[in-house]
């Protein structure tokens, strides 16, 4: 599809990833003066953890922490926001200086007539899994991402729109416009701060599992959807067949320190979201029983053992117990075959749900970025931390620096220290050139 190409602009930097890390750090910037171009792959700002029910230990609302945080970097007079954009060609054009091409894809909606009223949404017929609730309902070809989505704009999934023109009907403001093309957007930037994240383990990797095999096992996002206060469905249900479940079993280190799949290190959160996701179900379910599998318990953090304990107070069982296979019976309960580690022992337990505590893995789109230059990434394929203790956020290429989890396995609030850390360096970098 043909591109369109506007004029370059100039800004101090560049942020790519506009989640609790790179929002962090392009505030902290911004307040400092400098002018910062963010640039975010998904529809909407806040990443992962606006998708999120509670965050560990404090269970504090996660939505409560992020929307605040967008909604300020949205209206900061000193940051420019491309959602929906992907960062491309990033060249060093001279020792201060990089130029990239920001890649804007079309929404089909002109953003500034869209009211976010979802008149479009209301009236297309076209019903696909919805990607923001982790496929466990359906949505619309013309929708809004999700009701707390910063920018509220409506977007067509046009590879999934059949074209009927209902939507542009249907628009009051005349904003649907299946004209639009990719849009080439060429900026220089002083530095650029790489905050891209993570991407979540794929458990179709695990067969003996049997996710998306079998109905009843669902990965930890997928019941942290169910937790939030927009989750889908009014209750805690299990998805083969809506009863509400009375036994739920998590099985930790789903995707995590396994060579075999490829991610042989601790994704470092696994632990402390299944306990938080235990005690919050045994809120939601008063009467179910929650078992956690676990080969070790990490709880390294402020207040993490304290919180695992409370877990324990609270009725939670832990089996320390490696899992073999999960199978399925005719009901669509699940029995789970594993060994016993204390008693040395094969055993088989029944539960009605099981919960996959999936890992984290790199990123690993982010050195095609860079064509002209060595991004050195770790044997993980994080990017690589030169110099970890004096200077955590620099990478291999002057000018690019690093924040939150794109450069290894991190909580929320590591994140957060993460992206502080880097606008200070980014900050001090550009005060030093010439």
């Amino acid at each position: 599809m043909p591109e369109n190409t506007v004029p370059a602009s100039q800004y101090d930097a560049l942020v790519i990833g506009g989640g609790i890390a790179g929002e962090e750090a392009a505030l902290n910037l911004a307040n400092m003066g400098f002018y910062v171009v963010l640039v975010e792959k998904d529809l909407s700002l806040g990443g992962k953890m606006i998708h999120l029910s509670k965050v560990f230990p404090t269970l504090d609302c996660s939505a409560c922490i992020t929307t605040p945080k967008v909604s300020e970097t949205a209206r900061h007079s000193n940051i420019k926001i491309y959602t929906y954009s992907e960062a491309k060609d990033i060249k060093k054009v001279s020792n201060n200086r990089f130029s990239v091409n920001i890649i804007r894809k079309p929404r089909y909606v002109i953003e500034e007539e869209c009211t976010g009223c979802e008149a479009c949404e209301k009236v297309c017929p076209v019903i696909v899994e919805d990607q923001y609730q982790y496929d466990l309902v359906g949505r619309k070809a013309a929708y809004i991402p999700f009701s707390i989505a910063n920018p509220r704009i409506a977007t067509i999934d046009i590879d999934n729109c059949i074209l009927c023109g209902a939507c542009e009907k249907a628009c009051l403001a005349e904003a649907i416009d299946f004209t639009q093309k990719p849009e080439v957007i060429p900026v220089e930037v002083k530095s650029v701060i790489l905050a891209t994240g993570y991407d979540l383990f794929d458990a179709q990797k695990l067969p003996n599992y049997g996710f998306n095999k079998y109905k009843n096992v669902v990965t930890a996002m997928q019941m942290e959807r169910q937790l939030v206060p927009t989750r889908p469905f009014n209750a805690v249900l299990r998805p083969g067949d809506g009863k509400m479940p009375s036994n739920i079993a998590y099985v930790l280190c789903a995707g995590s320190r396994d060579a075999t799949v490829g991610n042989p290190i601790c994704s470092q959160i696994c632990c402390m979201y299944s306990i938080k996701q235990a005690q919050l179900l045994m809120g939601a379910l008063p009467m179910a029983d929650v078992t956690i599998y676990y080969l070790h318990i990490r709880a390294f953090g402020k207040g993490f053992n304290e919180f695992y304990m409370q877990a324990r107070g609270m009725g939670v069982d832990f089996v320390k117990g490696k899992i073999a296979k999960i199978s399925e019976k005719e009901n669509g309960n699940l029995i789970i075959r594993y060994e016993d580690v204390y008693k040395g022992k094969v055993k088989e337990s029944e539960h009605d749900m099981v919960v996959l505590s999936t890992g984290i893995m790199a990123n690993q789109g982010i050195t095609g970025m860079f064509p002209d230059l060595n991004l050195d990434t770790d044997p993980y394929h994080y990017i690589k931390q030169i110099d970890e203790l004096r200077n955590p956020s620099r990478t291999s290429i002057p000018g690019v620096f690093v924040a939150g989890a794109v450069s290894g396995p991190m909580d929320i609030p590591d994140s957060i220290l993460s992206a502080g850390a880097a606008s200070s360096e980014t900050a001090s970098y550009m005060r030093r050139l010439p």
